[in-house]
């Protein structure tokens, strides 16, 4: 079941430097993680803010197709489950530094719970992102050429 699901954010990457990873639990409602498992999710302008000590993610979830009246706000906040110790961490990094928390990942486990990959990360300038692209390109150019020969 793992292997079934692995919603990625493929922007992250590309527009922040990732510092730290952590893997959190999310708190979801019936339809929310049926629509997880049907592939409903998106990462894409998705973040994560503290509110009272708590970790919260701000994710689009679509509404599940058989949910009828009991069906989830598809764009509401979820706590995240992690340890006091690891909230604490994150809480002081982001206010002090000016740090972002930005979801990379979503997968579901082999137990069958929906787990979020999240990332302490820094913005990136436009040059940065350029070299990137650089080293991107010619690491594709390096490959060719090995194919060739």
């Amino acid at each position: 079941m793992a292997d079934q699901l692995n919603i990625k954010n493929k922007k992250a990457t590309f527009q922040y430097e990732i510092l730290d990873k952590y893997i959190a639990g999310i708190q979801l409602l019936g339809t929310e993680i049926k629509s997880i498992r049907d592939g409903k999710a998106s990462l894409v302008d998705s973040f994560c803010m503290f509110d009272k000590g708590e970790l919260y993610v701000r994710m689009y979830i679509g509404e599940y197709s058989h949910g009828g009246y009991v069906n989830h706000d598809p764009r509401r906040e979820r706590k995240l489950l992690l340890t006091r110790r690891e909230l604490e961490k994150l809480e002081k990094k982001v206010q002090n530094v000016g740090l972002a928390i930005i979801p990379l990942r979503m997968f579901i486990t082999d137990r069958g719970y929906a787990k979020l990959e999240i990332a302490l990360c820094r913005g990136k300038k436009m040059a940065d992102k350029r070299e990137d692209l650089k080293e991107r390109d010619s690491a594709r150019e390096l490959d060719r050429a090995r194919k060739r020969f």
